[in-house]
């Protein structure tokens, strides 16, 4: 990289103002106040206690041990983690074919159409989403009163206040986004690569699992990781669809807020529910790119 060589004319040098340069310092001082401070604070609150209604800096693991030591607690890290899992499993199996579709079958015409259906469910609030779906599978719902006209049942199914309500509920949100994700990945492999393997001879199989699977599992990726980070940390739609049939970790720190006020112990375990997030995206990062997120 060449030097600026010296101004030996004498000339005063030109005032400059450098914007890019001076704009780095509030955008940054920005993101640590709004970002990282809040992080910081909740990660020393967890190791205080609250003592006699009022909280004490007694720095020690006391929260974090409560949280490991009592099982209940324990429960609700693992049902969250099994309704998590459960959630991004079947939103990829039932994103990928639709979003393989959408990118190779449909013609560039209708596309557009389809993926502003896709995002359509973006466009309303948890809340009414969620409520939307207790029409649907309640005791008085949707599908209880057409099997009850038709003589199949005499009794209600009970579908709704279930895991399976809750995790019925995420999978609606987050096939769509996983859709995005994956058909966003699908469009950018070039023809000439599934061309090329079938020139060679591969079957139709083979250059889907030899071509575009792989080269599909960033997007693949990309959408698992945001919807394990989301849906962990979900807690309007357990509490509507699941009805408080059993606890998970953001209902469980919600009760210690509303009910305990044991703010140390909430922070104790949303720390915790940070750590779980943190080693996913260390597992996933293999495959990640920062900027399709």
């Amino acid at each position: 990289m060449k030097s600026r060589p010296p101004d030996l004319s004498g000339s005063p040098k030109p005032f400059r103002v450098e914007l890019s340069r001076w704009a780095v310092h509030p955008a940054l001082w920005f993101t640590v106040f709004l970002s990282l401070s809040p992080l910081v604070v909740m990660l020393a609150v967890s190791f205080w206690q609250r003592l006699y209604g009022k909280l004490t800096a007694t720095w020690n693991f006391t929260n974090y041990e409560k949280f490991f030591g009592r099982e209940y607690l324990l429960d609700s890290l693992f049902n969250s983690i099994e309704v998590t899992v459960l959630t991004t499993v079947l939103s990829i199996v039932l994103a990928y074919p639709l979003a393989y579709v959408l990118a190779y079958k449909v013609p560039a015409k209708y596309q557009r159409i389809i993926l502003l259906l896709a995002v359509m469910p973006f466009w309303t609030a948890y809340v009414v989403r969620s409520y939307s779906w207790l029409l649907v599978i309640s005791e008085n719902g949707i599908i209880n009163v057409f099997l009850s006209s038709i003589g199949l049942l005499d009794q209600p199914l009970e579908m709704a206040y279930t895991r399976g309500a809750t995790v019925l509920g995420f999978v609606h949100f987050f096939t769509m986004l996983l859709t995005l994700t994956i058909y966003a990945n699908l469009v950018l492999i070039k023809p000439s690569y599934r061309k090329a393997a079938a020139d060679l001879g591969a079957s139709r199989l083979q250059v889907f699992l030899r071509i575009t699977l792989p080269l599909s599992i960033p997007g693949v990726v990309v959408g698992a990781f945001i919807t394990f980070v989301i849906t962990i940390g979900d807690y309007i739609t357990p509490q509507i669809l699941g009805g408080g049939t059993e606890v998970l970790v953001p209902q469980a720190i919600m009760l210690q807020i509303s009910r305990a006020a044991n703010f140390p112990m909430a922070s104790a375990m949303s720390v915790t529910l940070m750590v779980v997030v943190v080693i996913v995206y260390l597992i996933s990062a293999k495959y990640m790119k920062v900027d399709r997120i």
